[in-house]
């Protein structure tokens, strides 16, 4: 996961700071040469790292820090403004003009990802009522564009495509095509190379010519680390760009490059691609992005998650069914599903303030494939058995358990820890009713 390393560290140093009632200059000057430490194994370019703990130095030795009744704390909120402002202060959205079709032109190296990345932004504009082209200008790149055509029949977008022809054709024509398609924002998949070089650049600069895109976004992946930074540098004094698209930031990244690339090239990363399904790509929030590698979490970004992926509508009706205790497996095998679309668990857990540090040892108690078995013990049931699973005796336990491959103690610890869990939900449930509010949702997993 990215920043792992770097949150761990960061965590450990300001741990230290917040046992000590009270702190020196000296006492910041050593939590600060670690924090450089911590930033430069983390990738991040040199000059932003020096840049960066000197200004938390010079800001951490006032005396309103170190007269504080909690200087730690004092310490650790100068640095998340410090790495918010590092990585461009605020969400920075799309500016699509007023023109129809607004362009989006994507640029960036073979290999980025910049196919993939640019379905996923057009089914992300789809979501917000507008009505993308996709544009195939790879000519190059083998199945480049049989790639693209495949991608847009799976979200359903449109390609526009003219086999090997003149990429800067494709993209002239394309406009009059999404006008006469009543399509309102072209987004060009444009070529990439191994390397950058003046034949690339040129072609880009000529395309650039002709649309007059409202947006350059450069397409890198995060897991190059500092030749992330230095290719977004390059792409912006050819053509000025508009905007960064991390991709791969879910990986095991050290994750230098998304603290780095604004403070280097003044180009705001505005997505990062958190993983291969194509609704993982997420609006870059600086200051959600510093909340969870200092470890204090990210509750918003978990909220819309839910929101995004969980039916409001059953999930009333499923807080009714656990306060009049109808909660069945077929019940929660749905909530279940609902869960995983959010994306790995342990990511999800992780936005949680405080839980951060806390998974290290956790990972038997979320492992993704016990989940995948609970599924398939459940699939195994009849549906009288999910509904009523009183009903489950011995033999039906060996033919459950022969069905999904497990064992039968496996079928008996889901069935009882299922219970449990069922009267603990009733229990909150009532307890937020007494109080006059809404019972609390769902408790979404029985181990």
């Amino acid at each position: 996961m990215a920043f792992e390393g770097l949150s761990d560290r960061l965590q450990d140093i300001f741990k230290k700071l917040r046992g000590k009632g009270k702190i020196s200059e000296e006492d910041v000057k050593v939590a600060m040469r670690e924090v450089r430490l911590a930033l430069l194994e983390a990738d991040v370019n040199y000059k932003v790292v020096k840049d960066f703990t000197t200004r938390v130095k010079d800001r951490a030795v006032g005396q309103e820090v170190l007269q504080s009744l909690t200087p730690g704390q004092q310490i650790v909120k100068i640095v998340y403004d410090e790495m918010t402002d590092l990585m461009g202060g605020a969400e920075t959205k799309l500016n699509l003009g007023s023109r129809t079709p607004a362009v989006v032109m994507a640029v960036g190296l073979q290999g980025a990802g910049k196919t993939t990345t640019v379905s996923k932004l057009a089914k992300k504009l789809v979501k917000q009522g507008r009505r993308p082209l996709l544009v195939a200008c790879d000519i190059y790149r083998p199945a480049a564009i049989k790639q693209l055509q495949v991608l847009g029949e799976q979200i359903g977008i449109p390609v526009f495509t003219m086999g090997q022809n003149n990429p800067v054709d494709i993209a002239k024509a394309s406009l009059e095509y999404a006008r006469s398609n009543n399509r309102d924002i072209v987004i060009l998949d444009t070529a990439g190379r191994l390397h950058i070089n003046a034949e690339l650049m040129d072609e880009l600069k000529q395309i650039k010519k002709v649309v007059n895109p409202d947006e350059i976004l450069l397409v890198v992946d995060a897991m190059t680390g500092q030749d992330a930074v230095n290719v977004a540098e390059s792409f912006n004094q050819e053509l000025a760009l508009t905007g960064v698209i991390l991709t791969k930031l879910d990986g095991d990244t050290r994750g230098g490059a998304a603290i780095s690339v604004k403070a280097v090239t003044g180009c705001p990363i505005k997505f990062v691609g958190m993983g291969e399904k194509m609704d993982a790509l997420e609006v870059f929030y600086p200051d959600r992005m510093a909340s969870r590698i200092l470890g204090m979490g990210d509750v918003l970004s978990l909220v819309e998650k839910a929101q995004a992926n969980i039916d409001e509508k059953k999930a009333r009706e499923m807080e009714r069914k656990i306060r009049q205790q109808e909660f069945t497996l077929e019940d929660f095998l749905e909530q279940m599903q609902q869960v995983r679309k959010m994306g790995p668990l342990e990511d999800l857990l992780g936005m949680i303030p405080g839980l951060g540090k806390q998974l290290k040892g956790m990972h038997t108690q979320i492992d993704e494939k016990e989940m995948v078995w609970v599924e398939a013990i459940i699939q195994s049931m009849t549906p009288e058995e999910r509904r009523n699973p009183v009903i489950v005796n011995g033999s039906r336990k060996k033919r459950i358990a022969r069905g999904s491959g497990t064992r039968v103690q496996d079928v008996n610890r889901l069935l009882k820890q299922f219970e449990e869990s069922r009267k603990l939900m009733k229990q909150f449930a009532d307890l937020g009713q007494k109080k006059g509010k809404r019972g609390m949702p769902p408790i979404k997993f029985p181990f």
